[in-house]
């Protein structure tokens, strides 16, 4: 089977996703590796800002264009790095033709799997204020916590000001976020619910307790090719008990 990836949501994350699904593939040699095909368009609008109500450019035809050469060039499957472009999922599913992952509700399902029953969210003002995992992690029967105010502000100068610009965001200010969510709001664990976030884990070792969205999405991506998933990458959190 071929996956398709709608990427440059933004371009680094797109490349380490590329990067996960080659290291957590179980293979012996290069012909046991997934064959993609990656569509890198960074020219797709800005996804927060649309959802905010802060621009009329919508993200969506863009995405459609994109996913419909994907599905005409043989994909099978579509993956999105990008958790905000995921508000447009199911328009995207709808209009492609071919299974659309949903990365956050696999989300929520590992965390379920894991035993977690409270989970902090890290992402996006647009990922948060839409509720897209809030409304998926409460379908399990979970409970969704997000950021103040002041400590959401610091995850969006990590994900815009820094990570977005090419420059690594502090671990110091990260580690600040993760202890308020489990801390001050009683998560066991802490979804990394935007794509940059994930280079931060790849960068420091952010210790139990944190999810990676991108981790998942890899996961469910060889699942979904029917490709086996190397035994280091199938538990994918720990909790915080």
């Amino acid at each position: 089977m071929r996956l398709g990836v709608i990427g440059g949501l933004g371009p680094m994350a797109t490349a380490y996703f590329m990067e996960l699904v080659i290291k957590m593939t179980k293979a012996e040699c290069d012909q046991d590796h997934l064959e993609m095909i990656i569509y890198n368009c960074p020219t797709i609008p800005d996804r927060t800002k649309y959802i905010l109500g802060q621009s009329e450019e919508s993200p969506l035809p863009r995405m459609l264009e994109v996913g419909q050469a994907l599905q005409q060039q043989g994909a099978d499957v579509i993956a999105i790095p990008c958790m905000t472009a995921h508000y447009f999922r199911d328009a995207l599913k709808e209009n492609i033709g071919v299974r659309v992952i949903h990365g956050i509700r696999e989300t929520a399902q590992c965390l379920k799997d894991a035993g977690v029953t409270i989970a902090g969210i890290m992402a996006t003002d647009g990922t948060i204020q839409s509720e897209i995992f809030q409304k998926e992690i409460e379908a399990l029967g979970l409970i969704a916590v997000i950021p103040d105010a002041e400590h959401q502000a610091k995850v969006m100068k990590m994900i815009y000001e820094e990570i977005k610009a090419g420059k690594m965001p502090s671990k110091d200010e990260f580690m600040k976020v993760k202890q308020h969510l489990i801390e001050g709001k009683g998560a066991q664990a802490v979804i990394l619910g935007c794509t940059e976030l994930s280079l931060i884990k790849n960068a420091y070792d952010l210790g139990n307790g944190v999810i990676d969205t991108l981790e998942v999405l890899a996961q469910a991506s060889l699942l979904a090719c029917e490709k086996e998933v190397l035994e280091e990458y199938q538990t994918l959190v720990v909790p915080i008990k």
